[in-house]
């Protein structure tokens, strides 16, 4: 059963259609959040060209997320990060039979509305692009297309999820091939689910309506929320993951996927790190095979990685004063 906590039944975004004799609904949360259920133990990859969308596929990932350039050289680029082509967008679509997302930037309803125009699968407003509002995000309720949003705690990723996010990525630190920053938000938003589901189990309402405060969320959102004891989208990690070791990792913490990005294409052993990967992430409880995975690739083939705590810009903080 797909929890349905914070939906809004009739909103903008379902669209009834008729085919033939049949009525068609679109756009609903069920069909928004079973499309993210669909992904769950799988690997989503960053790319930026057909070929790249290729590899991810026939390595085994469940789908591909389209930018204009992979995290780690926007980080090097500065300037402006925006949406990818979408000539570039529809040649991947057409090139790969896995679902295809791409990224808009956080706040930038247009730019949304022109990835929903090309029917793209999944939207991703994006804290690696350049925001075009820094306190708010767009409300997803009127969009027919699923997005995905990242949090770096309970309280953003319930806030996206009432604004509509179908799915979350907890935020790591794109681009640096260093997974501590996706490690520290996971078991941050593990830490705040047994906290309100222990005040859930006790039954102290009033202790509840104080978390749904400190968390900025409706006690609505946060009641339900407490009674599955989880979060009520799919949750996957995203930010640093470079290796195989990493994605199991995460995945041994509660997340339903990965999202992985330059630590695939920004290593000089791209396909064999890839396929890895995505056999880490599918026998994530199995240490033997995870281990095999791991020989698979050669470290010394990494992107390089990043030191987060030298950051002059990071990216995770996009996007969290609302």
């Amino acid at each position: 059963m797909i929890p349905l906590s914070g939906d809004i039944p009739n909103s903008k975004g379902v669209i009834t259609e008729k085919i033939g004799s049949y009525s068609v609904r679109r756009g609903t949360s069920t069909l928004k959040r079973g499309l993210a259920h669909m992904l769950k133990n799988g690997v989503v990859m960053d790319v930026t060209t057909v070929e790249q969308a290729r590899i991810a596929e026939e390595a085994g990932a469940v789908s591909v997320m389209v930018l204009d350039k992979l995290p780690s050289d926007v980080r090097k680029a500065g300037g402006v990060a925006r949406t990818a082509s979408i000539r570039v967008i529809q040649d991947i679509m057409d090139a790969v039979t896995i679902p295809v997302m791409a990224k808009c930037r956080i706040g930038h309803e247009y730019e949304a509305k022109v990835l929903q125009e090309a029917d793209v699968d999944m939207i991703d407003e994006s804290e690696v692009l350049t925001p075009a509002d820094e306190f708010h995000h767009i409300w997803k309720w009127d969009f027919t297309t699923p997005f995905v949003n990242g949090a770096r705690n309970l309280g953003e990723a319930l806030r996206r999820i009432e604004e509509g996010a179908a799915m979350i990525r907890t935020k790591g630190e794109p681009g640096t091939g260093n997974v501590a920053e996706a490690v520290i938000h996971i078991k941050k938003v593990n830490e705040q689910l047994r906290k309100i589901k222990s005040i859930y189990d006790s039954g102290d309402k009033q202790e509840l309506i104080q978390m749904a405060r400190e968390l900025k969320v409706s006690y609505s959102m946060v009641e339900e929320t407490a009674s599955i004891g989880r979060l009520p989208v799919v949750n996957f990690a995203a930010g640093g993951i470079s290796t195989p070791a990493d994605s199991a990792y995460l995945m041994s913490l509660g997340c339903d996927g990965v999202f992985v990005g330059s630590g695939v294409f920004k290593a000089e052993d791209a396909k064999e790190r890839a396929r890895a990967i995505v056999l880490a992430t599918t026998f994530w409880d199995e240490p033997d095979k995870v281990k095999e995975a791991q020989k698979m690739i050669d470290e010394r083939h990494s992107i390089l990685g990043l030191d987060v705590k030298n950051l002059e810009l990071k990216m995770q903080e996009r996007g969290s004063m609302s």
